[in-house]
């Protein structure tokens, strides 16, 4: 039985939420399937088709307005549950109020209650259980407050509960001092988590402090484990005699890798000719990761955890031990590699029509750099252009090919953003000194082309042998993000050119063509990249919208993807063995696990690497409070809008409340901020010139104002003079003037008499 047919007799035969045993019994399970039963149970739990609740009864989640999830914290105390899968009636996340969070923290993953469905596409919902935490250990400011109690406040504002540290747990650290804190206790309604502390980080403005607090806030193991260690140690640093066995031998071929100056492996290498026909035959040659890290081993079990690498500013955070991944399996110069062969007949025309797939070696002739190879081919540069004089006729063949593949890519419709990114240049102590634009030169495309053409015939090859795989899947736009973008794009006299919400890739780029050098290219492309879905792991392929390709997948980068190390997997498997239906049942129940994980640490990764960028940033612009920039408006909500520096790619926020100027009201369709009598209006994309008010190292955030509304109120204060109060002085208020003081006086005498009175 497969996951589909377990479903499908559950919701017919199973009216209940029922327990593993009930089921056995209902479903007539043989008794020498019981135990792959079980196992298929908890893949559907993790895989949130079915939920265990209370009892250890199996439910179906849409049955019981159950929806599987993560949470997303606020630091407010509300929390937002993001459903794993498509919810109908819901097209936006499940707000969730802090007393129904339960024992819930930021990031976990949850089982959320739907109680109420909204008109604005949201539901309303109450935390039942959390099936999987975030993480067992929290970073945070240790303190100590008057009464001696030990406590840590998370770094993550989004965690809103302080952790209490219990006398001798505090490992002697300091007050104000960033330590790791493993949480014993978990929440609950009625008191806060508590732990113990495990590290100290030492003061949160030490070098290389802020990298070690970003690691750990988001769970990101920094040191690999040492049986992991000891296995890569193990395999040696030299391919093996016995690793040739059965490798097709490319090392009479010119091949050469082609990076950054600074990367940090070199996992795919180069090589192309011209064929009798005309045609081009490139080989795209990847490291062999899958030769080394076998399936359930502990270098297997670790970058599975990891899914990625991850790069920040001052160094690499790798999948591999550096046995490995700055090693064996980085495709240095002149020396002997295993890889894994994608070699590709091309028409003049782009197309691909003949492919093989070898396990091969080869020995780079080069390791070529960007700067380098654009200089041959873009600058003509004599001296580059003689120190690589072989390599020269290869790296203008390559531009060739490279021409047709970009012109057929974009005629049928991939969309191509060419935006600006920052690039940071540190000190010794990793501290920004600089931040400059990075450029993709022509060295920079033709990689990204080539490498783009083996991941789809790779897909496309998979596909064909009906493989189960894991495919880099790019689903079309929301419906409703694409009307509020072309409503966005109409005040500006542009528009998709689509009817009745049937949008193409095709669509966006035409767009993206008109609106080149127009002064609005900014703001449209800024929304045209939200408006698109994010891409992830699936074992379903409903293809790569922004690529617009019917097949892709992830091939290309096994040093520091684990999808592709899956991918590997597969097509030696597809080669070397006859693929049997129960194994493509068994890779089709446990696929999309890897999917939802290897996507989900990506973004990790990723929001990782921006959280540190951005923190850097911050602390680069502390001695520039008071000066003004140009920037670009990159996001608007009621409480104000963001602006990213032209100069130095940094974004700080212009809150609504230093716009004095006038009341400003949101305008949610037309990403903008209108005032109400000065008729101004700030829309996503337009240019403005700020002024940096506050620079706030507490919440990493850069305080913006907008400059002409800061000098109108400087002028204003001016021409009233200095502030003066209608208020009587203190001591003039007690006394008054001296006729109050007659009547207290008289009053006082009157009492006086009047009591004599009585008395008498």
């Amino acid at each position: 039985m497969n996951r589909d047919d377990l479903l499908r007799q559950m919701r017919a035969l199973v009216p209940h939420p029922a327990t593993a045993r009930e089921l056995l019994s209902v479903l007539k399970i043989p008794r020498e399937d019981r135990v792959a039963f079980k196992r298929l149970l908890r893949h559907l739990v993790n895989d949130g088709d079915l939920v265990l609740v209370k009892g250890k009864l199996y439910g179906m989640p849409d049955r019981m307005d159950l929806v599987v999830g993560k949470l997303d914290g606020h630091s407010s105390g509300i929390g937002f549950v993001t459903p794993e899968r498509p919810i109908e009636g819901l097209t936006r996340d499940i707000f969730v109020a802090s007393h129904n969070l339960q024992e819930a923290l930021h990031g976990d993953r949850v089982v959320v209650r739907i109680e109420r469905y909204r008109e604005d596409g949201r539901a309303e919902g109450k935390i039942v259980q959390v099936l999987e935490r975030a993480a067992s250990s929290i970073v945070g400011r240790f303190d100590i407050d008057a009464t001696g109690l030990a406590f840590v406040v998370p770094f993550d504002k989004r965690l809103t509960a302080e952790v209490q540290i219990p006398r001798g747990d505090a490992m002697d650290a300091e007050a104000g001092q960033m330590v790791t804190v493993t949480i014993t206790r978990w929440p609950t309604p009625t008191r806060g988590p508590a732990g113990h502390i495990t590290e100290i980080l030492g003061d949160i403005n030490d070098p290389g402090v802020d990298t070690e607090i970003i690691l750990r806030k988001h769970g990101i193991p920094d040191e690999h484990g040492a049986e992991a260690v000891a296995e890569a140690a193990a395999i040696g640093g030299a391919v093996r005699e016995q690793d040739r066995a059965g490798r097709t031998d490319f090392r009479d071929r010119t091949v050469v890798t082609i990076d950054g100056e600074h990367a940090r492996d070199f996992d795919d290498a180069i090589s192309i000719e011209r064929l009798a026909n005309g045609h081009y035959w490139l080989g795209v040659h990847i490291a062999d990761v899958s030769h080394y890290v076998r399936d359930g081993s502990a270098l297997d079990a670790e970058a599975f955890e990891r899914s990625t690498s991850v790069y920040f500013p001052e160094r690499a955070i790798h999948m591999f031990p550096a046995e490995l991944s700055t090693g064996l399996c980085s495709l240095n110069p002149h020396v002997d590699r295993l890889v894994q062969s994608c070699l590709m007949e091309v028409t003049a025309s782009g197309e691909v029509v003949r492919h093989e797939i070898h396990d091969g070696i080869i020995r780079s002739d080069a390791r070529m750099t960007y700067t380098a190879v654009n200089a041959i081919l873009t600058d003509r540069d004599p001296g580059v252009m003689a120190a690589y004089e072989p390599l020269v006729p290869m790296f203008e063949l390559m531009r060739e090919l490279f021409t047709i593949l970009n012109g057929r890519r974009r005629r049928r419709g991939s969309v191509d953003f060419d935006l600006p990114e920052a690039q940071v240049e540190l000190d010794e102590d990793g501290f920004i000194e600089n931040i400059v634009a990075s450029e993709r030169n022509v060295a920079h495309r033709l990689i990204e082309e080539f490498m783009l053409l083996a991941n789809e015939t790779v897909a496309g090859h998979l596909e064909s042998h009906a493989m189960p795989s894991l495919y880099r899947i790019h689903e079309k736009p929301d419906p409703l993000k694409v009307m509020q973008f072309e409503e966005f794009v109409g005040a500006f006299g542009f528009s998709l050119g689509t009817t009745g919400g049937d949008v193409t890739p095709a669509h966006f780029q035409k767009l993206v063509d008109r609106i080149r050098g127009n002064p609005a290219e900014r703001p449209i492309a800024f929304l045209m990249l939200r408006t698109m879905q994010k891409a992830r792991y699936d074992p379903t392929n409903v293809g790569h919208f922004g690529l617009a390709a019917a097949t892709y997948t992830h091939f290309t980068s096994p040093i520091r993807r684990y999808p592709d190390l899956v991918v590997h997997r597969l097509l030696r498997e597809l080669r070397q063995t006859k693929v049997t239906e129960e194994r493509r049942a068994e890779l089709e129940d446990d696929l999309p696990e890897v999917g939802r994980h290897t996507s989900e640490m990506e973004r990790r990764a990723a929001e990782a690497e921006r959280e540190i960028l951005q923190w850097k940033k911050v602390r680069f612009m502390a001695d520039k409070v008071g000066d003004a920039f140009d920037g670009y408006i990159t996001g608007v909500a009621p409480f104000g809008m963001f602006v990213e520096l032209i100069e130095h790619y940094v974004e700080g926020l212009v809150h609504v409340t230093t716009m004095a100027d006038d009341y400003y009201r949101y305008r949610e369709t037309q990403h903008a901020l209108f005032g109400e009598n000065s008729k101004k209006l700030y829309r996503l994309g337009d240019r403005v010139r700020v002024q940096i008010i506050k620079v706030d190292m507490e919440r990493r955030q850069i305080d913006l104002g907008l400059e002409d509304v800061l000098e109108q109120l400087r002028k204003s204060e001016r021409s009233r003079g200095p502030a003066r109060s209608s208020a009587r002085p203190k001591k003039e208020q007690r006394k008054g003037t001296p006729e109050d003081r007659r009547r207290r006086k008289s009053r006082r005498l009157g009492k006086q008499e009047r009591k004599a009175k009585k008395r008498r």
